[in-house]
């Protein structure tokens, strides 16, 4: 950006302008995923919704792009990007609790940590994702799967409405009565379309809840894995659950002379009655003999931040991800031949159910892509020593290969790769050529394109 447009930039925002020559420059570029180095033109650390607006019209007036940092949770990267103005929401994390009316309006910047705190007060929730540190923002716009999907459906079903800053800086909300098409976008588009600063969700009874971690030995996979298939297509919705393949982290509750051995893992949450948790878990825990056991009662948020110290910011990322309509004999040779090849214990494997009340949401009623899928697996590749790269990046892109021939062609947005943007149709699926008309209409210029991009219909 020029000397000028800069010190005007400055001028309209109360916020920091950090440019490549302060001091402050290198650490601000940093993002989660230490694989990524980029070198933005500024970085603006926005304190409300003006200094959004005057971020994004300096952009334009530059002829810059727009790289979003919500929550800051982007394993791709794209929450920077060389040469781009980044508008850096961290510094927006209001979050307001209407108790009468069951919702929400959190502020553009605020990670499900901070969501979860300020609901769990009220003994309210509502879907958000694994790891708390993870962005409301990034994590909403692309789907938001969790704990409470299955009874409540994706983050994105539970979104009322959204204030968005559009490409030429103007502001306006989005739900189903104002700007609707937007809406409909917005909800499984990404961030395509304008920084969303604010959002409103609605709520759902959650208070205490009953779950954790179950380990079972890798021998037993095949059992497990098809327990969980069978048990999770007709289990009562109050029941999230998930399989997973995980390095057995140095925690009490697992025998030490098993600390850093492969097991296959069930992790389960019970947001029903207590008095009904020990049947609901029960097909999970007795799929077959358990090595340990960590399901308990627990308040929703301490398990929805169990698993925060296994994935800190700074290590090595790279993922894959897949949408499948079942779990065939196949899908699960491929689960059962790469799985236990985990190469450190930060990395995992998930697979997450999106039934139940994702599938009561009608298919064309939001932009989310393939919601006719059972499961959304990620392959999470990360890992602290950046010697590792290639070989754990290897492990990835292998076990994806494996699995690719028996899931859909799309993958879950949130989950993919930076080099995953000969997918993005696939992903988008059906949705695909309405959310290009859209983007053609909110950003022509494609000015938002650091993202699982969607190019604007010519």
């Amino acid at each position: 950006m020029g000397a000028e447009s800069l010190k005007d930039l400055q001028s309209q925002v109360r916020g920091d302008v950090i440019l490549p020559a302060d001091g402050r420059y290198g650490e601000a570029r940093k993002v989660y995923n230490a694989m990524i180095d980029k070198k933005p033109a500024a970085i603006v650390r926005c304190t409300g919704v003006a200094d959004v607006i005057a971020a994004v019209k300096a952009a334009r007036a530059a002829g810059l792009s727009v790289a979003v940092r919500g929550g800051g949770h982007s394993v791709p990267g794209f929450g920077t990007a060389d040469g781009a103005l980044v508008v850096d929401l961290s510094r927006m994390r209001g979050i307001r609790v209407d108790p009468a009316t069951k919702t929400v309006r959190a502020e553009g910047g605020a990670t499900w940590g901070d969501f979860n705190h300020a609901t769990h007060a009220f003994g309210l929730a509502t879907t958000g994702g694994i790891i708390s540190t993870t962005g409301i923002a990034g994590l909403t716009l692309g789907g938001g799967i969790g704990y409470l999907t299955r009874g409540f459906g994706l983050s994105l079903d539970n979104l009322i409405s959204a204030d968005v800053v559009l490409a030429d800086g103007s502001f306006v909300t989005a739900s189903e009565k104002d700007n609707a098409d937007l809406f409909w976008a917005l909800r499984g588009g990404g961030g395509n379309f304008g920084v969303v600063t604010n959002f409103e969700f609605r709520l759902h009874p959650v208070d205490m809840i009953v779950g954790g971690p179950m380990f079972f030995e890798v021998e037993d996979a095949p059992d497990v894995i098809r327990a969980f298939d069978k048990y999770i297509t007709n289990a009562p919705r109050q029941l999230g659950a998930f399989f997973a393949w995980q390095i057995a982290p140095p925690l009490p509750f697992i025998p030490e002379d098993r600390h850093g051995d492969t097991f296959c893992a069930l992790v389960a949450c019970w947001a029903g009655p207590a008095k009904d948790a020990k049947k609901a878990i029960a097909p999970l825990r007795d799929a077959a003999p358990l090595v340990a056991d960590a399901v308990g009662p627990a308040p929703y948020p301490a398990l929805n931040a169990a698993f925060d110290g296994l994935v800190p910011p700074g290590l090595q990322h790279y993922w894959k991800a897949v949408f499948a309509k079942d779990l065939n004999d196949k899908a699960i040779e491929a689960h059962l031949k790469h799985g236990p090849k985990i190469p450190v214990v930060n990395s995992t494997v998930h697979i997450y159910p999106i039934n139940g009340a994702v599938h009561d949401v009608p298919a064309d009623s939001t932009a989310f892509g393939n919601r006719g899928a059972k499961y959304a697996a990620v392959i999470a590749g990360m890992w602290p020593d950046p010697a590792q790269n290639q070989a754990n990046t290897k492990w990835v892109k292998d076990y994806y290969a494996a699995l690719a021939p028996h899931a859909e062609k799309g993958g879950y947005v949130n989950f993919a790769a930076g080099d995953d943007q000969s997918r993005v149709g696939a992903s988008y699926g059906k949705s695909y050529d309405r959310l290009r008309t859209i983007k053609a209409q909110y950003d022509p210029k494609n000015a938002f394109r650091h993202n699982q991009n969607i190019a604007p219909a010519s």
